[in-house]
């Protein structure tokens, strides 16, 4: 267990080509770790390899092939020995309303955000159990608590991702292994970029809501990317990480409210609801 907590750990990272992913797996990288890092095109990883050398394990990898997620984990095991870390990080996000987007976007969303993940945490859980130690990662996001319209099956995802490893958390921890859901404000990662939204086929009569939407977001503070690695390596680094793990300084302001709403509406409610116990 102790080999948990010294400084110098081994990553598996998925997503690494950009965004935190990109910032997360150099800066793992920078502070001697070593990572087994992942992308859907090896390209957008190869300078890693020249940079960093035997410190990195560059592999090609698409989430939503689970045979290919079996392999490339079992991969990163056999050539660094073992694994500290495993980051679910790939992602993206669908913009459209409820009303506008296909089921078949929604599909293709959930294999990448929920089922691509979940492949790497089977692939990787008994390879974690044996050794006797591991801390299960995943990039989820403030919108993991609190739903906004326009990108809510995104948000949908995020809530389902977020569930999935408060279960996993109870359940592994006999094994020795801890979870951690990662959860960032807005940032100025290329997360908004073309590769990294998806837009679903428009409906008129939602076109100015949501013009409005997207230039709310516009003015949203957004935090430096390369401010996080700090905080990402205090909270792996600590004998006892959280649960839940927010990025940012505008998160729990914003869950407050929203939960001091909930609360709020509850007990609001809770004669209608306390007499239909019976």
């Amino acid at each position: 267990m102790a080999h948990q907590n010294e400084k110098n750990k081994i990553w598996f990272i998925t997503g690494a080509s950009r965004g935190f992913g990109r910032v997360w797996t150099e800066a793992a990288l920078e502070r001697g770790d070593k990572v087994a890092a992942t992308a859907r095109k090896l390209s957008g990883i190869a300078d890693l390899k020249e940079k960093y050398g035997d410190s990195v394990l560059t592999l090609e990898l698409d989430v939503t092939n689970p045979d290919q997620v079996k392999t490339v984990v079992a991969q990163a095991f056999d050539h660094f020995g073992s694994l500290d870390i495993v980051l679910n990080n790939a992602g993206y996000s669908l913009v459209g309303t409820i009303e506008e987007a296909s089921p078949e976007d929604v599909r293709a969303l959930y294999e990448t955000n929920v089922y691509g993940p979940l492949a790497v945490i089977r692939a990787a859980l008994p390879f974690l159990r044996k050794q006797g130690y591991g801390h299960i990662l995943g990039t989820s996001s403030n919108l993991g608590h609190v739903a906004m319209p326009v990108i809510g099956y995104y948000c949908s995802s995020k809530w389902a991702f977020e569930a999935i490893h408060e279960s996993l958390a109870t359940e592994v921890k006999a094994f020795g292994i801890n979870v951690t859901i990662i959860e960032p404000g807005a940032y100025a990662t290329e997360f908004g970029s073309q590769e990294s939204l998806k837009f679903a086929p428009g409906l008129d009569i939602y076109t100015e809501f949501k013009a409005n939407f997207i230039d709310g977001l516009k003015n949203l503070e957004r935090g430096n990317p390369k401010a996080t690695p700090e905080a990402l390596f205090k909270m792996v680094d600590s004998e006892n990480p959280p649960l839940r793990f927010h990025l940012g300084s505008h998160n729990l302001p914003g869950v407050r409210k929203a939960y001091a709403e909930r609360l709020a509406t509850w007990e609001e409610w809770d004669a209608v609801s306390s007499a239909a116990q019976g």
